[in-house]
């Protein structure tokens, strides 16, 4: 099919998932404003508890949480594909003439942009709270592209497990497990004081490179943190976070389309 046939296929399903949040707002809600409890939760409890002035806890935890969210495309992915397949949505897109590409593409476009929306609230609380954006704008700009760029990247992770599974009920218990990759990481608290082999681990994490750019181009970094032997992604955060979505999407755009495609067989 032409690209424009693809465009406008993907533009019909986007437009379907736009009105279905409209009519059933209650995920998207709960997946928007959890990043803003757990600021206010995080930033008044754990900054004294990490012995930091809490207002500079909180600068550095706004770009973890917004790393958070971004990786927050896994769960909604697997849990929004998951439901049409099992409620037979995905087979009624199937006997349409239409691009396959389409519907996964028109779900993960739906997602970003709803999440580009849900991200103008936490950036405000963050604010009232003492973040502040030190960088350019041009910076700025880089870091909520990376942001969404990385969302895109997972939200076609989470729509190829959640074609894999096919079971409502499955994905979402999967998908609330996915919590923990933020913890795994230096989203919320520094790596340079964690065991040689869980800092590792966690500055090997994708969100650990996207927290620090986001830091890094908002000029924010927050409680020091010593990149002394810190794995590449970390050192080089921009460059890492880019690889990192890019290597999600070669994987798993090509598998969920697959995947998409070879569930009707």
């Amino acid at each position: 099919m032409s690209s424009s046939t693809i465009a406008y296929d993907s533009g019909a399903v986007l437009a379907r998932h736009l009105q279905r949040i409209k009519h059933a707002p209650g995920v998207v809600i709960l997946t928007q404003t959890m990043p803003i409890t757990m600021l206010l939760f995080f930033g008044y409890v754990f900054g004294s508890a990490l012995a930091v002035p809490g207002e500079q806890y909180r600068a550095y935890l706004v770009p973890g949480l917004l790393a958070a969210t971004a990786a927050g495309g896994i769960m909604t992915g697997m849990f929004q594909a998951s439901q049409d397949a099992q409620r037979g949505v995905m087979d009624r897109f199937r006997t349409m003439p239409m691009s396959r590409v389409a519907v996964p593409l028109g779900q993960t476009a739906a997602d970003l942009l709803t999440t580009a929306a849900g991200l103008v609230p936490l950036l405000l609380v963050g604010l009232a709270v003492g973040w502040r954006i030190e960088g350019g704008v041009l910076e700025t700009l880089g870091a909520l592209g990376l942001l969404l760029l990385f969302r895109f990247a997972t939200t076609w992770v989470g729509v190829y497990l959640g074609l894999l599974i096919g079971n409502e009920e499955a994905a979402g218990q999967l998908g609330s497990s996915t919590f923990i990759l933020p913890l795994l990481s230096n989203a919320y608290i520094p790596t340079d004081g964690m065991p040689g082999w869980l800092r590792t681990t966690a500055e090997w994490n994708p969100i650990s490179a996207l927290a620090t750019a986001v830091r890094d181009l908002c000029g924010n970094a927050g409680p020091a943190t010593d990149v002394a032997g810190a794995a590449w992604p970390v050192t080089h955060p921009v460059a890492g976070s880019m690889l990192w979505s890019l290597a999600l999407l070669v994987l798993f755009v090509p598998l969920a389309v697959r995947q998409y495609a070879n569930n009707g067989e």
